[in-house]
């Protein structure tokens, strides 16, 4: 499973797109969401917080704000 970096909709929300093997899944806009796409895939949702299980890209489960680019 791979959560994106920041994306924000066009309201304003950030989200984190999710993928599970190569495919898009949804928008997340918590760590609690990824847990839901982890619990539809048939992953263990308390390893939500593991990078063999889950990889965040452009920060981890705490960052849920569109970063000011480098």
């Amino acid at each position: 499973m791979v959560v994106q970096p920041v994306e924000v909709e066009t309201d304003g929300r950030p989200f984190r797109r999710v993928d599970v093997l190569g495919q898009a899944v949804g928008h997340a806009y918590a760590t609690a969401d990824v847990a839901e796409f982890m619990d539809r895939a048939g992953l263990d949702t308390a390893l939500v917080h593991s990078p063999g299980v889950v990889e965040w890209r452009g920060g981890g489960p705490d960052s849920w704000e569109r970063r000011a680019p480098s």
